[in-house]
């Protein structure tokens, strides 16, 4: 295990001295490993000459993809043409001295560039190895490219996002891909949990299907004796949701006991509380073209931040917002949740910092996205490259 050579200051986070080779592109493998860094490893992002497709997804940022400067926090940034066979040798090289690599590549196509599973752990046998697929390695699918939505439609989210008796809907936000990203450094951590132990590697399978599936888990239920078309919506019949007020829109969830009984007093509907027909979610739901009109009538009666406010504790509820609103606001601020960044051509942004908070190892402090080749140099002389070395590697269009 390496640390950055260099900075001067302290390794910091539960994972630092652990350096990981992110070859991934787009969201899933990427931001997995940005949760890697999160937690104090050295992330060192791999990226072809044409680099990772999310820098040009659409931006209002003329220098940089919004998405990409979201993702790919908290690394550096080299770049190699893996078709060259000098790359080749360089990735091997860097492979050596990491811990971790994970990429996104289909099945078939990393033992073609050289750098599969069973190549790779006889150059590093410690080495963690995860692959992020559409489908997995193995099955029909196994060779058809896999993205988010795609997987959404697939597996029935669509579906059960679409309104009763209407289309299939996407759910926006790239949810499996997130999901996903958040399996892939939980599964890295737990391989090098047990490499503590054994001292061996492992191959690490992350794919979008298991990610949508393992987000449905609630659903992925079915008894022997049940029909097909078996009633699999947990939605609470309408009362638990988003409702109309007089200005803008509330999220409610009163599903128990207390918190039912709560939203009718303060709504000025407590006949409904005292009502045997609507005591359990089950009944409310069966009922809910009868409750719903008046909980709706009763909402007209402040705006959605009034409600808020009213409801405090006794409700839980949120006012819809944008996710502008979150840059200012006071719980997102008191949580030290965003950070200033500054990146080449985008000069300083706010953006997200910290996912998880540890007491004894706190995280390093968060710094912006690679540049495009930002550390080529830097990481190559840390592997034990001369400048001359490297100049040579840049004219065989190995380096960028």
């Amino acid at each position: 295990m390496k640390q950055p050579a260099e900075t001067n200051a302290a390794p910091r986070g539960p994972l630092a001295g652990v350096r990981v080779l992110d070859l991934s592109a787009y969201i899933a493998g990427p931001y997995g490993c940005t949760l890697l860094a999160d937690q104090g490893a050295d992330v060192i992002k791999i990226e072809p000459p044409t680099g990772d497709n999310l820098r040009k997804y659409p931006s209002t940022l003329e220098a940089e993809s919004r998405a990409f400067l979201g993702v790919n926090r908290g690394k550096r940034g080299l770049v190699l043409d893996l078709k060259q066979p000098r790359a080749q040798e360089v990735l091997l090289r860097l492979v050596e001295q990491a811990d971790v690599l994970v990429h996104n590549f289909r099945p078939g196509v990393p033992a073609r560039l050289g750098i599969g599973w069973e190549q790779l752990r006889e150059v590093n046998p410690r080495l963690i190895y995860c692959a992020v697929t559409g489908y997995g390695d193995q099955g029909p699918n196994k060779d058809k490219a896999g993205y988010d939505q795609v997987l959404q439609t697939m597996t029935g989210m669509c579906t059960f996002q679409g309104k009763r008796g209407g289309p299939p809907e996407i759910l926006y936000g790239s949810v499996v891909d997130y999901y996903a990203a958040a399996l892939v450094a939980a599964g890295v951590s737990s391989a090098l949990f047990e490499r503590e132990r054994s001292g061996a590697g492992q191959y690490v399978g992350v794919s979008l299907l298991r990610s949508a599936l393992t987000m449905q888990s609630a659903r992925m239920i079915w008894a022997d004796d049940e029909p097909k078309d078996v009633g699999r919506d947990m939605r609470s019949g309408g009362i638990t949701g988003i409702h109309p007020t007089r200005e803008g829109w509330l999220y409610i969830s009163a599903n128990t006991p207390h918190f039912w009984q709560a939203l009718c007093e303060k709504t000025g509907l407590a006949a409904l509380a005292q009502n045997p027909r609507y005591d359990s979610v089950r009944k409310r739901a069966e009922h809910r073209d009868e409750i719903v009109p008046q909980l709706h009538a009763a909402l007209q009666a402040r705006s959605a931040l009034e409600w808020e406010a009213h409801f405090g504790e006794a409700v839980p509820c949120a006012a819809a917002r944008t996710v502008e609103d979150m840059f200012d606001d006071p719980q997102v601020l008191a949580e030290e949740m965003v950070t200033r960044y500054d990146y080449p051509g985008v000069g300083a942004y706010r953006g997200f910092r910290e996912p998880i908070r540890f007491g004894a190892t706190p995280a390093p402090d968060s710094i912006a996205a690679p540049a495009f080749g930002e550390h080529s140099d830097t990481v190559l002389r840390e592997a034990g490259w001369s400048d001359a070395e490297i100049e040579r590697l840049r004219n065989e269009h190995a380096v960028l």
